[in-house]
C-alpha cells in the first residue's frame, strides 16, 4: 500500500505494514520489476482518511524519506498567545522595498 515512485522512475518505494520495501523497475525494452528489498521497518502514521494514499514523501535525490511518528501523548495546552498588531511590527523590521 502507499505506492511513491522515485523521481527518476527507476524505483518504486511501497508500505507494506511497518516495512518500507523498494523495487527496482525497468521500462524498456518493457516493463520488469526487481525483486522487492526491505528498506526498514517501524511503526510510521498511515492516512486516516485515505490509507492507500502514501503519508510520507521522499528527497529529491531519493535517499531520504519524510514519514510520521506517532508521539507520546501530550497535554493540552494551557496557554495561547496572540499577536495583535503584528502586520505593523513586520513593516517596522523589514522596510518597503528590502527584500
Amino acid at each position: 500500500m502507499q505506492p511513491l515512485w522515485v523521481r527518476n522512475g527507476r524505483e518504486l518505494f511501497y508500505r507494506d505494514g511497518d516495512k518500507m520495501i523498494a523495487a527496482a523497475v525497468e521500462t524498456e525494452p518493457s516493463f520488469t520489476a526487481a525483486k522487492p528489498k526491505l528498506l526498514f521497518e517501524g511503526h510510521y502514521e498511515t492516512a486516516a482518511v485515505f490509507p492507500a494514499q502514501a503519508n510520507y514523501d521522499m528527497s529529491l535525490d531519493g535517499q531520504r524519506f519524510l514519514m510520521v511518528k506517532e508521539g507520546a501523548q501530550e497535554q493540552a495546552p494551557t496557554q495561547i498567545n496572540v499577536v495583535l498588531n503584528w502586520f505593523e511590527e513586520l513593516k517596522q523590521k523589514v522596510p518597503a522595498g528590502k527584500k
